[in-house]
């Protein structure tokens, strides 16, 4: 199993906007330099049901890329909430897959006392789980 370490300043930050929007799903992008140096991109949530999926905002995609290609970095992971289920990828984040290169993190607000982020490589229709070291 592929391991990632992801820095607690940047985990605290999904977990606070997740938080923010508990009964919606939240959104966005995280980028990776050569110094393997990760930085977040919160994204809008246009979804017509955001409770349920999330559909990031085109113009605020595109202008994080820009950023991320004038930072110097790349496209490392996408994030999105559950606030109702598990942090596992429902049928729709597998089918409505954009970016197979990057790792899907997910975090679930459907816990007691301690919220839940986990990560997978999603390729040929499946979500394969990543090692998490936070």
């Amino acid at each position: 199993m592929q391991s990632i370490r992801l820095p607690r300043t940047l985990v605290n930050k999904i977990l606070a906007q997740a938080q923010a929007k508990d009964q919606q799903e939240i959104c966005g992008l995280i980028s990776r330099n050569t110094l393997n140096e990760l930085a977040i991109f919160p994204v809008s949530n246009i979804a017509s049901d955001p409770c349920c999926f999330f559909e990031m905002d085109p113009s605020e995609t595109i202008q994080a890329m820009k950023e991320i290609r004038h930072n110097g970095a790349e496209l490392f992971a996408i994030y999105h909430s559950h606030p109702s289920t598990a942090a596992f990828p429902s049928a729709t984040d597998i089918e409505k897959i954009a970016y197979p290169d990057a790792i899907y993190l997910i975090v679930s607000l459907n816990t007691t006392g301690v919220l839940e982020l986990k990560g997978y490589k999603i390729q040929d229709d499946t979500a394969q789980p990543i090692d998490l070291i936070l």
